[in-house]
């Protein structure tokens, strides 16, 4: 009777954390809009006023957003979105198209998504338009019920702005704008960036149908406000479904906030970077190591994860090479050394690990030069090293001007951490100009 009870505790206990692991996920993963707005509300009320007055009123409105990655300008405008949807009479009439710079590559395929959203593919299809121009104001124009107070209208939500100022004479931009200063259908022109430049970008004719109105969004937060991020992102909701867990799981959160260790954790990562996003990736590895075995986050599994989020990728590269790769690798460190970073060729590298080879016979295998040249190309193939110049189909490979992917620190690190490493190389690479 005993072991079917425990059974079904430890099932129960399963369940409730699955759910918190989807919980967690969802919100670290910016799938959710439930989570606060974070030193952005002064921000965030002018863009809720902006969008009702478009929504509401009719009133044609533009603004750019800008601020680096990760500072939460989608979030900002996803809780903008849902705050506005949740108006009576809004959500019905009012249209949202979201395009994006690094999708909609030009202007006729941005045009397809628009149509696509608006879901006017069966008005365009058997029409014929002259220009792009006359075939976004067909769309629009498809929007109107009657006369202004009526028309529908349109949210634009442009992510990577910047990137739509590359098409050609920035005709989406020119005629999104146009109608955004003129008496036609109400439409909100939203632009993402991470570019302070912008405004340098836009055509003359783009930028005098532009508002200016912008908005600047940078992470202005102290340790003391990303702390109390760091306990809202990972505490559960009241209405979880298990009271007792989530009051356990919580209070294990404020005991994490208290410890030092992670203090000294979160500190290095606020350092680094104030990014939200890189917070939830720390706190995403964190949480993958909860099990019903270990059903609350320690601060041994922080510090793990800071470990993970901040390995340097081509020193794990390093890591995995041979002998002769490495020893290649150090004689390329100490070209740079001698020759104050210049590129260097195969044949440079080759006579290096000769000398080498020579004062360390007894220790160190003497290769053949093909098999060296292998090495010396699977380097290249691992992008550790690069030429300088584009090949040509004439160049000898072994004069071939080459350049180092890799600092000095990095190639230290990985050799302390390096398996089995021959005493001999790690000598060889300690000593820069000694052996010369």
């Amino acid at each position: 009777m005993s072991s079917r009870k425990s059974k079904s505790n430890s099932l129960i206990h399963t369940e409730y954390l699955s759910q918190v692991q989807r919980i967690l996920r969802e919100r670290f993963c910016n799938q959710t809009s439930h989570t606060n707005l974070f030193g952005v509300q002064v921000q965030y009320k002018h863009l809720i006023e902006l969008l009702k007055r478009t929504a509401i009123h009719g009133e044609s409105n533009s603004v750019l957003i800008i601020g680096p990655r990760g500072s939460g300008k989608t979030m900002l405008i996803n809780h903008a979105l849902k705050e506005l949807m949740e108006v009576e009479d809004v959500s019905e009439n009012v249209l949202q198209v979201h395009l994006n710079g690094l999708l909609q590559i030009n202007d006729k395929i941005a045009l397809k998504e628009i149509t696509r959203q608006l879901n006017l593919e069966n008005v365009v299809g058997d029409k014929v338009f002259g220009s792009f121009a006359e075939n976004l104001s067909f769309i629009l124009e498809a929007l109107k019920k009657g006369d202004r107070t009526n028309s529908c209208p349109v949210i634009f939500i442009l992510d990577e702005f910047d990137l739509f100022a590359h098409h050609r004479n920035q005709t989406l931009l020119y005629d999104l704008f146009d109608i955004s200063q003129s008496a036609q259908t109400p439409i909100a022109v939203i632009g993402l960036t991470c570019r302070l430049d912008i405004l340098e970008l836009l055509e003359k004719r783009v930028k005098s149908r532009f508002s200016h109105r912008q908005m600047h969004l940078m992470n202005s937060f102290g340790f003391p406000q990303y702390l109390k991020i760091f306990k809202e992102q990972l505490s559960l909701p009241t209405e979880f479904p298990d009271k007792l867990f989530a009051e356990k799981w919580n209070e294990n959160v404020q005991y994490l906030s208290e410890d030092t260790s992670v203090q000294e954790v979160l500190q290095k990562h606020f350092n680094v970077s104030k990014s939200l996003r890189s917070l939830h990736m720390l706190l995403m590895l964190a949480l993958s190591r909860v099990t019903t075995s270990h059903p609350f986050i320690t601060a041994a599994d922080l510090m793990e994860a800071n470990q993970l989020c901040s390995m340097d990728s081509k020193a794990n590269i390093v890591h995995g090479l041979s002998v002769l790769e490495i020893c290649l690798i150090i004689a390329m460190k100490h070209l740079n050394d001698i020759y104050e970073e210049e590129p260097f060729n195969f044949q440079m590298v080759y006579n290096e690990f000769q000398k080498f080879v020579q004062r360390k016979a007894h220790s160190v295998y003497n290769f053949e030069k093909p098999v060296v040249m292998k090495a010396f190309e699977h380097l290249q193939q691992l992008e550790l090293i690069r030429p300088v110049e584009r090949t040509s189909v004439n160049a000898q490979r072994e004069y071939q001007l080459m350049k180092l992917l890799l600092d000095n620190t990095q190639i230290m690190n990985a050799l302390q951490k390096y398996p089995n490493c021959p005493t001999d190389v790690r000598q060889w690479a300690t000593s820069s100009l000694s052996w010369l």
